[in-house]
């Protein structure tokens, strides 16, 4: 009634008198609606009715702390602090702008101080907790969550908070021990047996793992993340027909995702199913076409059919969404080879070090690939700056040796020949299948002769 009737007063521009009581609900109702302007004119409103009401003047001051105006909540506050030193709610606003301050301490250390004048300290430990996670000061953030958990069992909110605490700092061994406690105390909680399954999955121990997502799902059947742990804990067990019942049941109590659909055509993937898998990567695809990692495990899968054109669309489907991926790139490259697309394999290629890839078979098949093309200066340029990198590997030497040779300086091809002897003198095929013609040369053989006389 008394909301209607205040809106009413604002289309009409009338004048209604409202008692302070009921300004406060229509300013929490238009706060828990996020109808934050209107919560601004009624707080206007009721301090020009109510001009000494703290109530309404301490909601003022959240709703400028709400738009960053800290300067002036905090001289508001300073005037509430003379009338009413106590007040819990003027506590909380001064904390909070501490903390959008990053004054964490500050924050810390005036919730400690509205600790004696509260009832229900509960939210003050919860906000003291958060502090402490500002500060990463983990060991006391989670002591703050676990006074929340004692007074209320139920505060799953609190529960999460203390073990993400023991999950950076690595203390999952506590974390189980913690679980375990607090399950002793409340045994059908599906939330800590969840929670409890996870640090086994972390710690690798998947068979009790398994039984704890076991028992949070038996609790709430309806449990999706529940499902999902218990799914991913059953592929590391390599029991992927279980795992994939279990993905099916999280699509049939919720809309259909694209992360069960890929996981699922994984485990099909697994299980040499192959056929099924595309069939779910494709589903994965058709919900999240924004998925790249669906559309590398077609393009995959294509590969391993030898259905290159297949593979090289899905592949640039993926490159379309990440082109800063140098794997997708190299994945581009291998399918182009495949092709015959030389240029393109070029191309992906040298992207592929620009992004920072600057492994051996990225050089090497560049180089491989400018050679079959002709482009001999180009890839001996290309080996000058492999060399510069590997320092000591025939493969790379092998190849100098010939492209030298190629190139009329006989002097430096047989340097690098003598490198890549001494370096390793079994790979010399790779002298004799990418440089026939140098292989057969007289000075060539004689130098390879030589070697393996001498170190016979």
């Amino acid at each position: 009634m008394s909301l209607s009737k205040f809106e009413s007063m604002l289309k009409t521009n009338s004048v209604y008198f409202f008692d302070s009581l009921e300004f406060e609900e229509i300013i929490h109702y238009y706060l828990d609606n996020g109808k934050h302007s209107l919560a601004k004119k009624a707080v206007q409103l009721g301090l020009e009715q109510h001009p000494t009401s703290v109530v309404l003047k301490l909601l003022r001051v959240e709703l400028l702390i709400f738009d960053d105006e800290l300067q002036k909540a905090s001289q508001l506050l300073a005037e509430l602090e003379a009338v009413e030193p106590n007040n819990e709610e003027a506590f909380i606003q001064k904390a909070t702008i501490y903390s959008k301050r990053n004054k964490h301490i500050e924050a810390i250390a005036t919730l400690t101080k509205a600790l004696p004048f509260i009832e229900d300290p509960a939210d003050i430990w919860s906000m003291i907790g958060m502090e402490y996670l500002y500060l990463d000061d983990f060991t006391n953030a989670r002591k703050n969550f676990a006074n929340c958990i004692d007074v209320d069992f139920e505060d799953y909110s609190s529960l999460y908070n203390i073990v993400y605490c023991f999950d950076m700092e690595n203390n999952h061994e506590e974390a189980i021990q913690y679980l375990h406690t607090y399950l002793d105390k409340n045994p059908y909680c599906e939330v800590a047996w969840h929670q409890l399954g996870r640090q086994f999955f972390v710690l690798n121990r998947f068979e009790e793992a398994l039984k704890a997502f076991d028992y949070a799902v038996l609790i709430d059947e309806n449990f999706i993340g529940g499902y999902l742990e218990k799914a991913k804990t059953l592929e590391e067990l390599e029991r992927y027909e279980e795992a994939v019942g279990n993905y099916l049941i999280t699509l049939e109590l919720d809309d259909p995702t694209a992360f069960a659909y890929v996981r699922i055509g994984e485990c099909y993937e697994k299980m040499q199913e192959f056929h099924k898998a595309t069939q779910f990567y494709k589903k994965a695809v058709h919900e999240d076409p924004l998925l790249d990692k669906a559309w590398v495990l077609l393009t995959k899968m294509y590969q391993k059919e030898g259905d290159y054109q297949k593979a090289s669309y899905y592949i640039s489907k993926a490159l379309q969404i990440d082109d800063s991926n140098p794997l997708y790139w190299r994945s581009y490259a291998e399918i182009n080879l495949k092709l015959n697309f030389y240029e393109e394999v070029i191309k992906a290629f040298y992207t592929c070090i620009e992004l920072g890839d600057v492994s051996l078979e990225i050089y090497v098949g560049l180089s491989d690939v400018l050679l079959f093309l002709g482009e001999f200066k180009e890839a001996l340029k290309v080996l000058v700056k492999a060399k510069n990198i590997f320092k000591q590997f025939a493969e790379i030497e092998y190849r100098l040796c010939g492209l030298f040779m190629l190139d009329g300086k006989e002097t430096y091809s047989l340097l690098h020949l003598k490198n890549a002897l001494a370096i390793n003198s079994e790979h010399r095929n790779v002298l004799k299948e990418l440089y026939p013609t140098v292989y057969e040369l007289e000075n060539i053989q004689t130098v390879i002769e030589s070697y393996l006389k001498a170190t016979e």
